[in-house]
């Protein structure tokens, strides 16, 4: 009588280990959610910054490359009324 009290005993403790805490499963499970959306929006930051930083360098580019179109095209006025006058 003692085996049998011990095994059952034995198998509801086991059983009782085996149950979920699905309160516990919920809380890790929302929690890693959570730290993945905070990673994305945190990456997606990161690209927009560099995004604005390569459009501003772009812009810039262009306003120094049309300052200097402008400058060849005077100088070659400059060059082209020395001709004609000489």
């Amino acid at each position: 009588m003692k085996k049998v009290a011990l095994t059952v005993a034995v198998l509801a403790l086991g059983l009782a280990a085996c149950n979920k805490n699905d309160a516990n499963d919920n809380t890790a499970n929302e929690t890693a959610v959570e730290n993945n959306a905070d990673a994305d929006v945190n990456a997606a930051a990161v690209d927009a910054n560099a995004t604005d930083t390569n459009a501003l360098n772009a812009a810039d580019n262009a306003l120094e490359n049309a300052g200097d179109a402008v400058d060849n095209a005077a100088d070659a006025v400059k060059d082209a009324a020395n001709n004609a006058t000489n």
